[in-house]
């Protein structure tokens, strides 16, 4: 088994442009890291190119043999734990990591889904993979972003979303208010929340509706409020004026999951 122990060696430093997103996009590859998310690519069956396995933690016992036995399968180099630390975005690595392929998928909107999530400009990438995987948890196929959005496939949101996002299609799209006016030519009413409104999101049906979530410092913009059909608010208790914004869309989605559940309003 041939260890790589150079940072130099040109397959690492390769792999260390990852990191950046102009070389995510060139290569069309990201990094994944940790033996959850790299279990989860190999049962979604992902483009997986490259998997990276440190010897130390290898021998440390501290990813187990029945996952060595599966990476053992995909192109698989080994390294030393000065050469993972080096490629490695965490503080504590488990020592695995792995390089996929980004997925070439239609762009094209799936206009059969009852709700569309839509993001306007959000900033932060715990909050993009935490709404990735919340999506994932209520069904939702694809997510659609306006393009000064945080890269989906930078790695604190791929960590962020818990392997969501392999189910989940990302949509970039060019502009997004003309997204959402074809959207409503399809029948969509667009829903923003807005603290100026007295409609409350538990007044609304949800049936056909595109749910869009704004910046976390400014909320939705000003023209993608003026295509909305439909405004609602959060209603809240305390003195808290606003949520983050990964926490309002999972207040919103779980209200249309309950309605779904409780066979109230939706089919």
């Amino acid at each position: 088994m041939q260890i790589i122990t150079s940072k130099d060696n040109e397959i690492i430093k390769n792999i260390r442009k990852l990191k950046d997103k102009k070389y995510r996009d060139i290569d069309k590859k990201f990094i994944i890291e940790g033996i959850k998310l790299i279990k989860e690519a190999i049962e979604e069956k992902s483009p997986i190119d490259t998997i990276v396995v440190c010897e130390e933690c290898m021998k440390e016992g501290i990813v187990d043999q029945k996952l060595l036995y599966e990476v053992a399968k995909y192109n698989c180099i080994y390294v030393s734990e000065k050469v993972f630390q080096n490629i490695s975005e965490v503080n504590n690595p488990q020592g695995i990591l792995a390089v996929i392929n980004k997925e070439v998928k239609e762009n094209e909107i799936d206009l059969t889904e009852d709700i569309i999530l839509v993001l306007d400009g959000i900033q932060d990438p715990g909050n993009l993979g935490t709404i990735i995987r919340t999506a994932d948890s209520v069904g939702l196929k694809q997510i659609i972003i306006s393009k000064d959005t945080v890269d989906c496939f930078n790695p604190k949101v791929v960590r962020s979303t818990m392997g969501a996002i392999f189910r989940v299609k990302i949509i970039e799209v060019e502009d997004i208010v003309k997204t959402l006016t074809n959207l409503k030519k399809n029948k969509y009413e667009i829903l923003v929340t807005s603290l100026q409104t007295e409609n409350n999101i538990y007044d609304i049906d949800l049936k056909k509706h595109v749910i869009v979530i704004g910046n976390e410092a400014n909320g939705v913009s000003e023209e993608v409020r003026k295509v909305a059909t439909v405004q609602a608010k959060i209603p809240m208790l305390g003195k808290t004026e606003s949520l983050n914004a990964s926490v309002a869309t999972g207040v919103i989605l779980y209200e249309y999951v309950r309605r779904k559940i409780n066979k109230t309003d939706i089919n």
